[in-house]
C-alpha cells in the first residue's frame, strides 16, 4: 500500500490534552488533507468538540480489526498519536508497519521548553536518531543553526490544569466508554487526591551550601515520575526505589568523600512513591546518611552550574545537563546517550572518572536534531501551537518528518532484538 499515488488522508488517535489535535486537524482539512479521529474516552471527545469524530468502544482486542478496516476503507496514509507506548497506539503502529501506512509519534520536545517532537516510527527504544557521530555530523552538516530562543511557554498550572481535566473526565465518564482502557500506573483519582498533602507540606528545597561559589564537590540524581512510559518502556527499571539502590550503593562504594550526592525530585511528582522517605532509608542502608541529600523543590538549573555529573534513567534533564557541557550517565534508552556526549563507562566508573562532554558534537547534535526531530512550538500556548502545527502540517504533507536526506534510512535504535549498553 504506497501513500504516493493516494490523496493524503491522516488518522489522529490519542493526543495532548489540549486543543492542539483540533486545530492540527483544522490546518491539515485547511491543505485539503481528509483528518479523522477516533476518540477512546470521554477526555478524547472533549478535547475534540469538532464533528466527524469515530468512537471506538469496544475492547482493545477488538481495536487491531477496527483499525485495519478503518484504514482501507478511509484510505488511511498517516498516522499521528501521542505518546507511542499507550496501547492503542502500540497495536496501531504494528498495523501500519503491516499495511505500509506512516505513523509519526508527537510528543513534548527534547529541547524543552519550547519544542514538540515529531518523529517517525517512535522514541526511545523506538527512535530512528541516530548513536552515531559521523552520522550525526553528517545530518548536522545540511541543517542550520538551531533556535534555541525561548519564544513559546506556558505555566505549571496551564498544563496541570489541561491534564486533570482529561484524565478525571475520562475517569468518570467511563459510563460512556465502558471498556476503554487508560494504562494508567495509579488510579487517576487516587493521584490526583495524593497531591493534597503537599500542598500543605513544607518542601525540601536546595539546601545554601550547593549554591555557594564554595559549594562541596557533588553528584546529582534526577528522579523521573514512576510512572513515566520511558521507565516502564525504556528501561531496565521495574521500580525506581531499584535504580535509588543501585545508584547510591555506586555511590557509596566507589565515591570518594567528600563527594556529596543530590537526589532531586520530579516536580510534577504527586507523593505517592514517598521518595523523601524512601531515600534516607536507602542510604541509611549504605551507610551514606551524612552525604545524600534529597530535595523535592527548587531551580534545577542552579544545581546545574554547580554539579560535578549528573545521574538519569533517560529523563530530558540528561540532555539539559549535556548542553550545560556537565558529565552525565544515563541508565536507561535516550536519544542523547551517545559516545562523545554521555559516559559509555559502568555507573562505578563514573564517580571517579566521569567523561566530559564534545563540545563540537554537542553543538552538531543539537542541530541534527531541532532539523529532524524537534518542531518548534508549545501544545498550549495560542502562538506555540500555531508555530508548531504549521510546521507538523508541512513536514507531513511534504514527506519531511525525520528528514534531512542523511537521516532517512537510520533504522530503529533497537532493532531486531538489539539491546543497549549495560551500564550497571
Amino acid at each position: 500500500m504506497s501513500s504516493s499515488v493516494r490523496q493524503p488522508a491522516v488518522l489522529l488517535l490519542q493526543g495532548p490534552p489540549s486543543v492542539f489535535w483540533r486545530e492540527l486537524a483544522n490546518a491539515f482539512e485547511a491543505k485539503g488533507v481528509r483528518a479523522h479521529h477516533v476518540n477512546f474516552s470521554l477526555g478524547d471527545w472533549l478535547y475534540w468538540m469538532k464533528s466527524g469524530a469515530i468512537n471506538f468502544k469496544g475492547p482493545l482486542s477488538e481495536w487491531e480489526n477496527y483499525l485495519s478496516d478503518l484504514i482501507v476503507r478511509e484510505n488511511i496514509t498517516d498516522i499521528l498519536y501521542y505518546a507511542d507506548q499507550l496501547p492503542y497506539h502500540r497495536v496501531a503502529a504494528e498495523v501500519a508497519r503491516r499495511l505500509g501506512i506512516k505513523c509519526h509519534v508527537v510528543e513534548f520536545g527534547y529541547l524543552r521548553p519550547d519544542w514538540i517532537t515529531l518523529e517517525r516510527g517512535g522514541m526511545g527504544r523506538l527512535s530512528h536518531f541516530p548513536n552515531q557521530p559521523e552520522q550525526i555530523a553528517r545530518i548536522a552538516s545540511q541543517a542550520g543553526p538551531a533556535d534555541m530562543a525561548v519564544r513559546y511557554t506556558h505555566t505549571f498550572w496551564q498544563e496541570a490544569h489541561n491534564e486533570v481535566i482529561y484524565n478525571l473526565v475520562a475517569y468518570f465518564g467511563r459510563l460512556f466508554f465502558p471498556r476503554y482502557q487508560a494504562d494508567k500506573y495509579y488510579d487517576p483519582f487516587m493521584e490526583y487526591v495524593m497531591w493534597l498533602p503537599r500542598m500543605f507540606r513544607r518542601p525540601k528545597t536546595i539546601p545554601e551550601c550547593y549554591t555557594r561559589d564554595d559549594s562541596p564537590p557533588f553528584f546529582m540524581l534526577a528522579l523521573q515520575l514512576q510512572s513515566d512510559y520511558q521507565i516502564r518502556a525504556n528501561s531496565p527499571y521495574e521500580h525506581l526505589s531499584e535504580m535509588l539502590d543501585q545508584v547510591i550503593g555506586s555511590f557509596a562504594t566507589h565515591a570518594p568523600e567528600p563527594v556529596r550526592l543530590v537526589i532531586k525530585q520530579h516536580p510534577l511528582d504527586n507523593g505517592v512513591e514517598k521518595w523523601r522517605k524512601v531515600v534516607p532509608e536507602i542510604a541509611a542502608r549504605h551507610g551514606v546518611s551524612e552525604r545524600v541529600d534529597f530535595i523535592d523543590t527548587g531551580d534545577i538549573n542552579v544545581l546545574l552550574t554547580k554539579v560535578t555529573g549528573v545521574v538519569v534513567v533517560n529523563s530530558t534533564v540528561g540532555l539539559h545537563a549535556v548542553s550545560a557541557q556537565k558529565p552525565t550517565i544515563a541508565l536507561g534508552t535516550a536519544v542523547y546517550d551517545l559516545e562523545g556526549l554521555t559516559h559509555q563507562g559502568s555507573l562505578d566508573s563514573f564517580w571517579t572518572d566521569p567523561t566530559p562532554v564534545d563540545a563540537v558534537l554537542l553543538d552538531q547534535y543539537v542541530r541534527a536534531l531541532a532539523t529532524s526531530i524537534q518542531v518548534k512550538g508549545d501544545f498550549y500556548t495560542k502562538a506555540g501551537r500555531k508555530a508548531a502545527i504549521a510546521e507538523i502540517v508541512a513536514r507531513i504533507v511534504n514527506d519531511r518528518v525525520n528528514c534531512p536526506e542523511a537521516f532517512v534510512e537510520v533504522p530503529p535504535r533497537f532493532a531486531n532484538g538489539q539491546e543497549r549498553q549495560d551500564k550497571t
